[in-house]
């Protein structure tokens, strides 16, 4: 704490700033005392801003030309101002509400906008009073990110102008990059805004129906649905736990979850994926080599068939990871090149698709996208279909496993996903089809209609016979929650933003995977929010997945919360198809009810069921469970 104010030099109208991180368990409080004049607030807010200090809350006091102004403070990764950082912040908030000069045009409408801005912003704890004040913010907090980009790039003009030093040239520019960046994000929630609105003014115009409109619209034929035929999510109850990490192979993992049976039936998990269960080049088993050689770095052979008959015994289905995309050579071929496979199914180099030129392919071009590391086989021959299927059919009836998840699906065609399933009738498949959110400068875009559609038309690809893991989903609540941008959770027609909102039974949803986060880390969840991301996709359809590495960490009451959430699932009977009408969506808060069972809140803002006068059968709720930034309550 910072007990000794520092004044403006400006004589006789100073102000006294005084930086406290003791009395406020999550932000630092800064006291300004002094006179006051015109535009301070504007000035101190602009200050704050352009320090990059975010305001949480402020206590605004005027009286008799003073001011005593209290702001809750944090910086932008959502912590406490370091205290060495203190002086440095001061100085800086003084020099902008000192009373000199200061010319610059666009660092003016800067410092008004961000003023704006913090004016309009509800209080922490408090709820904006209607759609027009959100509307409102909405538009400050985009005015004076613009701005911030505006005063950038006058300053860049005026550098070249001045042809001034590169290095500082550079810097500007990076600058810029990042409030172009800004803008982005603020014109994302924008767009939100207005499509909310857009939602609220449709269920305005809808009129109660009569008895008489009622009786016809049971007469009217169902409408068209999606094809649903085969495995897909299963039974749309299913919870499933990904039983692995990237470093599983270092554990003899097989013994390791034989022990675990018990706990994980216990939990609530209806079904577990495996790992890849062939040898492979490498150790975690992405790389296969012999497909029908089971004994691994996992385990044996027989380890395995104990594991899945001890996963039966407690009514859990198992399922392998099927990585057909590709698969090493045992041995170089007559080319020189690794295109001899060895085990049962010894292939040669006419199994490779002929775009792979590193292995010598022979076979068909490549219909989908390639994969370097190894040779890609090529599925469009009737033979290494047949073979494919016959492998398959082994490990579904002798050795045990119940379904099927495709690695890499991008590389081949889902038509031949679907007779894989079709000729093999799994209790559940799904595939792995990752490609990248769509973003506008570094920014995720708040539509991403078009990237979860491209994992809809996967699915159909394969006849509706496999469901897909949820990136969109995934890449939006990750953004949500981090950034405490809740706005995001809901799309353009009120609905779930991922492929949730659009076909629910055919999404797997997540939080983190072996690629995602464990050691790979190539995409992971914020690991404070990690809480409230389960929350979420343990209490809205689609079938979730749990991160073994989350199952079994304590930090945080992390198990405690998911084993909490998994009970509501279970006791609610939430599945695939359940219904969520979403209740709030804004900055800093998320609210949604489910099936009329279930209400959950997310994020920093409040928002309760019982505050809003949700009833379920005339009931309040009670809280059910609870952790960092959410709340979920149940029906009595």
């Amino acid at each position: 704490m910072s007990a000794t104010p520092i004044s403006s030099n400006d004589a006789g109208e100073g102000l006294d700033i005084v930086f406290d991180n003791s009395s406020d368990d999550e932000c630092t409080v800064v006291t300004v005392e002094g006179k006051d004049n015109a535009h301070l607030l504007m000035s101190l807010t602009g200050g704050f801003s352009s320090a990059g200090i975010s305001v949480v809350s402020a206590s605004i006091t005027s009286d008799d030309g003073r001011v005593l102004d209290v702001f809750r403070v944090q910086t932008a990764d959502g912590k406490k101002v370091p205290e060495s950082q203190f002086a440095a912040i001061r100085e800086h908030v003084l020099s902008v509400t000192a009373s000199s000069s200061r010319s610059s045009m666009p660092a003016i409408y800067g410092i008004v906008a961000a003023a704006e801005v913090e004016r309009l912003r509800p209080l922490r704890g408090q709820a904006a009073s209607n759609d027009v004040d959100a509307l409102e913010l909405a538009a400050a907090e985009m005015a004076a990110a613009a701005a911030e980009l505006v005063a950038t790039e006058r300053e860049i003009i005026a550098l070249r102008t001045d042809s001034a030093d590169s290095r500082l040239l550079q810097a500007k520019e990076a600058a810029r990059t990042e409030a172009a960046a800004g803008l982005e994000r603020k014109m994302a929630a924008m767009q939100a805004v207005l499509a909310a609105r857009r939602n609220l003014a449709a269920v305005e115009k809808e009129k109660p129906k009569s008895q008489a409109e009622k009786l016809l619209d049971t007469l009217k034929p169902p409408a068209p649905t999606r094809a649903a035929a085969g495995a897909g999510s299963g039974s749309g109850s299913e919870i499933l736990l990904q039983a692995f990490n990237w470093e599983s192979h270092r554990q003899r993992l097989y013994r390791q979850l034989n022990g675990r049976v018990k706990d994980i039936a216990e939990a609530g998990f209806t079904a577990v994926w495996m790992p890849p269960p062939s040898d492979s080049v490498s150790p975690q088993g992405y790389l296969p080599r012999d497909l029908y050689s089971l004994d691994s770095a996992y385990g044996s052979e027989g380890e395995l068939r104990d594991l899945i008959t001890n996963f039966h015994t407690h009514n859990i289905k198992v399922i392998a990871d099927i990585v057909i995309n590709h698969r090493c050579a045992s041995n170089q071929g007559s080319d020189g090149k690794w295109n001899k496979f060895g085990g049962r199914l010894a292939w040669d180099a006419s199994a490779v698709t002929s775009n792979n030129p590193a292995f010598g392919g022979r076979g068909n071009p490549k219909q989908g996208d390639d994969y370097a590391a190894a040779p890609n086989i090529d599925h469009s021959q009737e033979r290494i279909r047949n073979d494919i299927t016959n492998w398959m059919k082994y490990l579904r009836n002798s050795i045990g496993f119940d379904g099927w998840r495709f690695d890499f699906v991008r590389g081949y065609l889902g038509s031949y996903c679907k007779q894989y399933i079709d000729e093999t009738v799994p209790a559940m498949a799904f595939g792995e089809y990752w490609d990248s959110c769509e973003y506008t400068d570094g920014v995720l875009n708040y539509n991403q209609d078009a990237h979860r559609q491209r994992t809809v038309n996967w699915c159909d690809s394969t006849g509706g016979t496999a469901a897909a893991f949820d990136f969109t989903t995934k890449g939006i609540l990750q953004e949500a929650v981090g950034r405490r941008e809740y706005w995001r959770l809901v799309d353009s027609q009120g609905r779930p933003p991922g492929v949730m909102g659009m076909w629910p039974s055919r999404a797997i949803t997540f939080i983190d995977n072996h690629d995602t986060g464990s050691t790979l880390n190539h995409w992971p969840f914020p690991s404070r929010n990690l809480p409230e991301g389960y929350a979420y996709i343990l209490t809205h359809p689609g079938t979730p997945c749990v991160f073994y590495d989350h199952l079994y960490q304590e930090e945080n009451n992390l198990r405690k919360n998911i084993l909490e959430l998994l009970s509501i699932r279970k006791r609610h009977g939430i599945n695939a198809r359940s219904k969520v009408v979403v209740k709030k969506s804004a900055g800093d808060v998320y609210a949604a009810l489910v099936d009329d069972k279930v209400a959950i809140k997310m994020g920093p803002g409040d928002w309760s069921p019982n505050h809003s006068g949700i009833r379920f059968n005339g009931k309040e709720l009670k809280l059910a469970s609870s952790g960092y930034q959410y709340a979920v309550w149940e029906a009595q």
